[in-house]
Protein backbone atom coordinates (compact mmCIF):
# COMPACT_ATOMS: atom_id res chain seq x y z
CA UNK A 1 0.00 0.00 0.00
CA UNK A 2 1.47 3.36 -0.94
CA UNK A 3 -0.34 5.32 2.39
CA UNK A 4 -2.06 8.67 1.95
CA UNK A 5 1.02 10.15 3.79
CA UNK A 6 3.97 8.53 5.36
CA UNK A 7 5.42 10.09 8.41
CA UNK A 8 8.32 7.69 8.69
CA UNK A 9 10.55 9.00 6.68
CA UNK A 10 10.34 12.58 8.44
CA UNK A 11 10.51 10.49 11.84
CA UNK A 12 14.04 8.70 10.45
CA UNK A 13 15.54 12.06 9.77
CA UNK A 14 14.88 13.41 13.20
CA UNK A 15 15.31 11.01 15.39
CA UNK A 16 18.32 11.16 17.03
CA UNK A 17 17.54 14.89 17.44
CA UNK A 18 14.22 14.29 19.14
CA UNK A 19 15.51 11.63 21.48
CA UNK A 20 18.63 13.81 22.54
CA UNK A 21 15.84 16.51 23.06
CA UNK A 22 13.42 14.39 25.24
CA UNK A 23 16.27 13.32 26.92
CA UNK A 24 17.28 16.77 28.40
CA UNK A 25 13.25 16.99 29.30
CA UNK A 26 13.18 14.31 31.09
CA UNK A 27 16.60 14.88 32.76
CA UNK A 28 14.85 18.17 34.12
CA UNK A 29 11.57 17.25 34.40
CA UNK A 30 10.55 19.90 33.10
CA UNK A 31 7.24 18.57 31.27
CA UNK A 32 4.94 21.93 31.48
CA UNK A 33 5.96 25.07 29.93
CA UNK A 34 9.70 24.41 29.55
CA UNK A 35 12.18 26.35 27.98
CA UNK A 36 11.80 24.13 24.81
CA UNK A 37 8.25 25.82 24.42
CA UNK A 38 9.40 29.33 24.18
CA UNK A 39 12.13 28.33 22.01
CA UNK A 40 9.69 26.78 19.54
CA UNK A 41 7.50 29.55 20.04
CA UNK A 42 10.09 32.12 18.89
CA UNK A 43 11.50 30.66 16.47
CA UNK A 44 7.40 29.99 14.32
CA UNK A 45 6.78 33.52 15.17
CA UNK A 46 10.04 34.11 13.40
CA UNK A 47 9.32 31.63 10.77
CA UNK A 48 5.76 32.98 10.37
CA UNK A 49 6.98 37.00 10.47
CA UNK A 50 4.93 37.80 12.98
CA UNK A 51 5.62 39.12 16.38
CA UNK A 52 3.82 36.46 18.82
CA UNK A 53 3.53 32.73 18.92
CA UNK A 54 1.61 31.19 21.37
CA UNK A 55 1.71 27.44 21.72
CA UNK A 56 -1.07 25.44 22.97
CA UNK A 57 -2.80 21.77 23.04
CA UNK A 58 -4.46 21.58 19.66
CA UNK A 59 -5.54 23.14 16.17
CA UNK A 60 -9.22 23.73 17.76
CA UNK A 61 -7.99 25.09 20.82
CA UNK A 62 -5.75 27.59 18.80
CA UNK A 63 -9.15 28.93 17.01
CA UNK A 64 -11.27 29.24 19.97
CA UNK A 65 -8.70 30.89 21.90
CA UNK A 66 -8.16 33.59 19.35
CA UNK A 67 -11.56 34.35 19.08
CA UNK A 68 -11.88 34.84 22.52
CA UNK A 69 -9.36 36.68 22.83
CA UNK A 70 -10.87 39.17 20.17
CA UNK A 71 -14.13 38.80 22.57
CA UNK A 72 -16.06 36.70 20.41
CA UNK A 73 -19.05 35.26 22.68
CA UNK A 74 -22.78 34.53 22.71
CA UNK A 75 -24.64 36.73 20.49
CA UNK A 76 -21.73 37.01 18.49
CA UNK A 77 -21.81 35.73 14.22
CA UNK A 78 -18.40 34.42 12.13
CA UNK A 79 -18.45 33.67 8.87
CA UNK A 80 -16.67 30.84 7.57
CA UNK A 81 -16.55 28.17 4.82
CA UNK A 82 -18.97 25.32 4.50
CA UNK A 83 -15.67 23.48 2.73
CA UNK A 84 -13.68 22.78 5.48
CA UNK A 85 -12.82 20.70 8.49
CA UNK A 86 -15.77 20.94 11.04
CA UNK A 87 -13.16 22.45 13.65
CA UNK A 88 -13.68 25.77 12.29
CA UNK A 89 -16.87 25.96 13.06
CA UNK A 90 -16.80 24.17 16.12
CA UNK A 91 -14.07 26.89 17.65
CA UNK A 92 -16.65 29.55 16.73
CA UNK A 93 -19.64 27.47 18.87
CA UNK A 94 -17.46 26.64 21.58
CA UNK A 95 -16.54 30.43 21.95
CA UNK A 96 -20.38 30.89 22.36
CA UNK A 97 -20.91 32.13 18.86
CA UNK A 98 -22.82 31.39 15.57
CA UNK A 99 -21.59 29.88 12.73
CA UNK A 100 -22.31 32.02 9.58
CA UNK A 101 -21.32 29.49 6.49
CA UNK A 102 -20.54 30.72 2.79
CA UNK A 103 -19.70 29.14 -0.23
CA UNK A 104 -16.41 28.21 -2.10
CA UNK A 105 -15.22 28.85 -4.80
CA UNK A 106 -15.32 26.03 -7.14
CA UNK A 107 -11.74 26.52 -8.42
CA UNK A 108 -9.74 26.67 -5.85
CA UNK A 109 -11.90 25.26 -3.13
CA UNK A 110 -11.53 28.37 -0.94
CA UNK A 111 -13.92 30.49 1.10
CA UNK A 112 -15.32 32.67 -1.48
CA UNK A 113 -14.89 36.12 -0.13
CA UNK A 114 -17.40 37.81 -2.12
CA UNK A 115 -20.37 35.69 -0.12
CA UNK A 116 -18.20 36.53 2.74
CA UNK A 117 -18.56 40.07 2.97
CA UNK A 118 -22.33 39.89 1.43
CA UNK A 119 -22.53 37.58 5.01
CA UNK A 120 -21.24 40.64 7.53
CA UNK A 121 -24.23 41.87 9.58
CA UNK A 122 -23.59 44.39 12.76
CA UNK A 123 -23.23 40.72 14.62
CA UNK A 124 -20.59 39.82 12.32
CA UNK A 125 -17.24 39.72 15.25
CA UNK A 126 -14.91 38.03 12.70
CA UNK A 127 -14.29 36.10 9.44
CA UNK A 128 -12.65 32.75 9.36
CA UNK A 129 -11.05 31.94 5.63
CA UNK A 130 -9.38 28.78 5.56
CA UNK A 131 -5.95 28.51 4.20
CA UNK A 132 -7.30 25.26 2.72
CA UNK A 133 -4.95 21.68 1.22
CA UNK A 134 -1.86 24.12 1.83
CA UNK A 135 -2.60 27.47 -0.04
CA UNK A 136 -3.94 30.65 1.47
CA UNK A 137 -7.26 32.35 1.14
CA UNK A 138 -7.16 35.60 -0.60
CA UNK A 139 -7.47 37.35 2.69
CA UNK A 140 -6.70 40.59 1.59
CA UNK A 141 -10.29 40.65 0.37
CA UNK A 142 -11.76 40.43 3.30
CA UNK A 143 -8.45 43.09 5.24
CA UNK A 144 -11.01 46.33 4.73
CA UNK A 145 -14.39 45.05 6.23
CA UNK A 146 -14.07 46.41 9.29
CA UNK A 147 -14.23 43.04 10.70
CA UNK A 148 -11.26 41.08 12.34
CA UNK A 149 -9.90 38.40 10.24
CA UNK A 150 -9.22 34.89 12.38
CA UNK A 151 -6.84 33.18 9.54
CA UNK A 152 -7.64 29.17 9.73
CA UNK A 153 -3.78 28.42 8.81
CA UNK A 154 -3.89 24.33 10.23
CA UNK A 155 -3.10 23.11 6.44
CA UNK A 156 -0.67 25.78 5.39
CA UNK A 157 2.56 26.52 7.25
CA UNK A 158 5.17 27.81 4.98
CA UNK A 159 2.31 28.28 2.58
CA UNK A 160 3.00 32.48 1.13
CA UNK A 161 0.96 35.23 -0.65
CA UNK A 162 2.01 38.24 -2.50
CA UNK A 163 5.35 37.34 -0.18
CA UNK A 164 3.28 37.01 3.00
CA UNK A 165 3.54 34.00 5.27
CA UNK A 166 0.47 32.21 6.41
CA UNK A 167 -0.55 32.93 9.90
CA UNK A 168 1.38 36.64 9.21
CA UNK A 169 -1.90 38.06 6.93
CA UNK A 170 -4.95 38.65 9.32
CA UNK A 171 -5.49 39.93 12.63
CA UNK A 172 -4.81 36.68 13.97
CA UNK A 173 -4.54 33.31 13.64
CA UNK A 174 -4.75 29.64 14.82
CA UNK A 175 -2.73 27.04 13.27
CA UNK A 176 -2.94 22.93 13.95
CA UNK A 177 0.65 20.67 14.30
CA UNK A 178 -1.78 17.42 14.03
CA UNK A 179 0.72 14.82 13.56
CA UNK A 180 -0.15 14.62 9.72
CA UNK A 181 0.03 18.32 9.15
CA UNK A 182 3.23 19.86 7.11
CA UNK A 183 4.58 21.15 10.34
CA UNK A 184 3.20 17.91 12.56
CA UNK A 185 3.98 17.33 16.44
CA UNK A 186 3.68 13.65 17.66
CA UNK A 187 0.53 13.97 18.82
CA UNK A 188 -1.94 16.81 19.43
CA UNK A 189 -0.30 20.72 19.41
CA UNK A 190 -1.23 24.17 17.75
CA UNK A 191 -0.20 27.54 17.85
CA UNK A 192 -1.98 31.09 17.81
CA UNK A 193 0.12 34.13 15.75
CA UNK A 194 -0.60 37.61 15.57
CA UNK A 195 1.32 40.84 15.75
CA UNK A 196 -0.92 42.58 18.32
CA UNK A 197 0.22 42.08 21.82
CA UNK A 198 -2.51 42.59 23.63
CA UNK A 199 -4.43 39.49 21.45
CA UNK A 200 -1.29 37.31 22.03
CA UNK A 201 -1.25 38.11 26.14
CA UNK A 202 -5.24 37.67 26.49
CA UNK A 203 -4.26 34.06 24.48
CA UNK A 204 -1.98 33.53 27.14
CA UNK A 205 -3.82 33.85 29.90
CA UNK A 206 -7.18 32.23 28.75
CA UNK A 207 -4.67 29.47 27.33
CA UNK A 208 -3.70 28.60 31.27
CA UNK A 209 -6.90 28.68 32.99
CA UNK A 210 -6.95 33.08 33.13
CA UNK A 211 -3.83 33.04 35.39
CA UNK A 212 -0.50 34.25 34.40
CA UNK A 213 0.21 34.61 37.98
CA UNK A 214 0.41 31.12 39.72
CA UNK A 215 -3.19 31.38 41.59
CA UNK A 216 -4.21 34.56 40.61
CA UNK A 217 -6.92 34.33 38.01
CA UNK A 218 -7.91 37.48 36.36
CA UNK A 219 -10.46 35.66 33.70
CA UNK A 220 -12.04 32.55 33.21
CA UNK A 221 -10.15 30.46 31.04
CA UNK A 222 -8.98 26.60 30.33
CA UNK A 223 -6.24 24.53 29.97
CA UNK A 224 -4.59 24.52 26.25
CA UNK A 225 -0.91 24.59 26.64
CA UNK A 226 1.71 23.16 24.83
CA UNK A 227 3.75 20.37 25.86
CA UNK A 228 7.01 20.40 26.13
CA UNK A 229 7.98 17.33 24.56
CA UNK A 230 5.65 18.03 21.09
CA UNK A 231 8.11 21.26 21.52
CA UNK A 232 11.20 19.37 20.90
CA UNK A 233 9.80 17.53 18.02
CA UNK A 234 8.57 20.70 16.42
CA UNK A 235 11.61 22.42 16.74
CA UNK A 236 13.38 19.62 15.14
CA UNK A 237 10.82 19.59 12.29
CA UNK A 238 10.57 23.33 11.66
CA UNK A 239 14.74 23.28 10.96
CA UNK A 240 13.80 20.70 8.09
CA UNK A 241 9.76 22.66 6.95
CA UNK A 242 11.21 24.46 3.99
CA UNK A 243 13.06 21.78 2.52
CA UNK A 244 9.90 19.15 3.42
CA UNK A 245 7.70 21.58 1.74
CA UNK A 246 9.58 22.16 -1.64
CA UNK A 247 9.63 18.66 -1.56
CA UNK A 248 5.95 18.72 -1.31
CA UNK A 249 6.18 21.25 -4.81
CA UNK A 250 7.88 19.09 -6.57
CA UNK A 251 6.08 16.33 -6.04
CA UNK A 252 2.44 18.67 -7.06
CA UNK A 253 4.61 19.80 -10.26
CA UNK A 254 4.85 15.77 -11.21
CA UNK A 255 1.46 14.98 -10.45
CA UNK A 256 0.63 17.52 -12.72
CA UNK A 257 2.61 16.46 -15.75
CA UNK A 258 1.29 12.70 -14.83
CA UNK A 259 -1.93 13.69 -14.81
CA UNK A 260 -2.64 17.01 -16.93
CA UNK A 261 -3.71 15.60 -20.21
CA UNK A 262 -5.65 12.11 -18.54
CA UNK A 263 -9.57 12.38 -19.27
CA UNK A 264 -11.66 12.80 -16.21
CA UNK A 265 -9.48 14.71 -13.60
CA UNK A 266 -9.12 17.93 -13.21
CA UNK A 267 -5.73 18.75 -11.39
CA UNK A 268 -5.77 21.65 -8.34
CA UNK A 269 -5.81 25.34 -9.66
CA UNK A 270 -2.96 27.49 -7.30
CA UNK A 271 -4.32 30.96 -7.06
CA UNK A 272 -1.97 33.55 -8.65
CA UNK A 273 -0.18 35.23 -5.91
CA UNK A 274 0.31 31.95 -3.67
CA UNK A 275 2.92 29.89 -3.10
CA UNK A 276 1.44 26.38 -2.11
CA UNK A 277 2.82 24.14 0.06
CA UNK A 278 0.73 21.51 -0.97
CA UNK A 279 -0.41 19.85 2.62
CA UNK A 280 -2.59 17.62 0.47
CA UNK A 281 -2.68 16.92 -3.53
CA UNK A 282 -6.53 17.43 -4.24
CA UNK A 283 -8.05 16.43 -8.32
CA UNK A 284 -11.52 16.24 -8.65
CA UNK A 285 -12.98 12.79 -10.69
CA UNK A 286 -16.61 11.80 -11.08
CA UNK A 287 -18.03 8.34 -9.67
CA UNK A 288 -15.54 9.29 -6.86
CA UNK A 289 -16.69 6.69 -4.01
CA UNK A 290 -16.45 4.02 -6.61
CA UNK A 291 -12.83 5.52 -7.96
CA UNK A 292 -11.67 6.30 -4.11
CA UNK A 293 -12.61 2.05 -3.30
CA UNK A 294 -11.13 1.02 -6.44
CA UNK A 295 -7.69 2.88 -6.16
CA UNK A 296 -7.53 1.30 -2.00
CA UNK A 297 -8.01 -2.20 -3.12
CA UNK A 298 -5.88 -1.64 -5.80
CA UNK A 299 -2.93 -0.71 -2.81
CA UNK A 300 -3.06 3.39 -3.11
CA UNK A 301 -4.18 5.08 -0.29
CA UNK A 302 -6.87 7.88 -2.01
CA UNK A 303 -8.27 9.86 1.00
CA UNK A 304 -11.56 12.40 0.96
CA UNK A 305 -11.00 15.22 2.34
CA UNK A 306 -14.04 16.14 3.15
CA UNK A 307 -16.84 14.30 2.18
CA UNK A 308 -19.28 16.12 3.78
CA UNK A 309 -20.02 20.35 4.25
CA UNK A 310 -20.58 21.68 7.27
CA UNK A 311 -23.88 22.64 6.89
CA UNK A 312 -24.74 18.70 6.46
CA UNK A 313 -23.06 17.82 9.61
CA UNK A 314 -25.84 16.79 12.20
CA UNK A 315 -24.16 19.43 14.49
CA UNK A 316 -24.57 22.29 12.17
CA UNK A 317 -26.88 20.91 10.03
CA UNK A 318 -29.34 23.68 8.16
CA UNK A 319 -31.36 23.86 5.04
CA UNK A 320 -29.05 26.66 3.74
CA UNK A 321 -27.52 25.39 0.36
CA UNK A 322 -23.95 25.81 -0.84
CA UNK A 323 -24.07 24.43 -4.37
CA UNK A 324 -20.00 24.49 -4.87
CA UNK A 325 -19.52 22.91 -1.52
CA UNK A 326 -21.62 20.06 -1.99
CA UNK A 327 -20.81 19.44 -5.51
CA UNK A 328 -16.77 19.50 -4.79
CA UNK A 329 -17.67 16.99 -1.69
CA UNK A 330 -18.76 13.89 -4.24
CA UNK A 331 -15.82 14.95 -6.27
CA UNK A 332 -12.71 15.55 -4.27
CA UNK A 333 -9.99 13.10 -3.63
CA UNK A 334 -6.95 13.29 -2.34
CA UNK A 335 -3.60 11.45 -3.68
CA UNK A 336 -0.76 10.50 -1.44
CA UNK A 337 1.24 13.38 -0.90
CA UNK A 338 4.37 13.57 1.82
CA UNK A 339 7.99 14.45 1.57
CA UNK A 340 9.96 11.39 0.33
CA UNK A 341 7.21 10.41 -2.36
CA UNK A 342 8.91 8.62 -4.91
CA UNK A 343 8.36 9.31 -8.64
CA UNK A 344 7.89 5.58 -8.66
CA UNK A 345 5.33 6.17 -6.21
CA UNK A 346 3.59 8.99 -7.94
CA UNK A 347 3.82 6.92 -11.63
CA UNK A 348 2.14 4.16 -9.62
CA UNK A 349 -0.46 6.28 -8.33
CA UNK A 350 -1.50 7.94 -11.69
CA UNK A 351 -1.44 4.44 -13.51
CA UNK A 352 -3.97 2.90 -10.81
CA UNK A 353 -6.19 6.29 -10.76
CA UNK A 354 -6.66 6.15 -14.45
CA UNK A 355 -6.88 1.97 -14.66
CA UNK A 356 -9.82 3.15 -11.72
CA UNK A 357 -11.46 5.97 -14.04
CA UNK A 358 -11.97 3.24 -16.95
Amino acid sequence: MIPPVDLTIQHEEIAEEVAAGWGEVLARTAFVGGPQVGAFEEAYASYSGVAHCVGVANGTDALELALRALGVGHGDECVLPANSFIATAEAVARAGATPVLVDCDPETFLIDTKAAVAAITERTKAILPVHLYGQIAPVEDLLDQGVPVVEDAAQSQGATRHGKVSGSLGTIAGTSFYPGKNLGAYGDAGAVTTDDASLATKVRLLSQHGSVTKYVHSALGFNSRLDTLQAVVLSAKLRRLSVWNAQRVAAAEYYETLLADVPGVVVPRVLPGNTHVWHLYVVRVQDRDRVHDSMRANGVGAAIHYPTPIHQTAPFATADSFPNAEKLAGEILSLPMFPGITRAQQERVAEVLVGALG
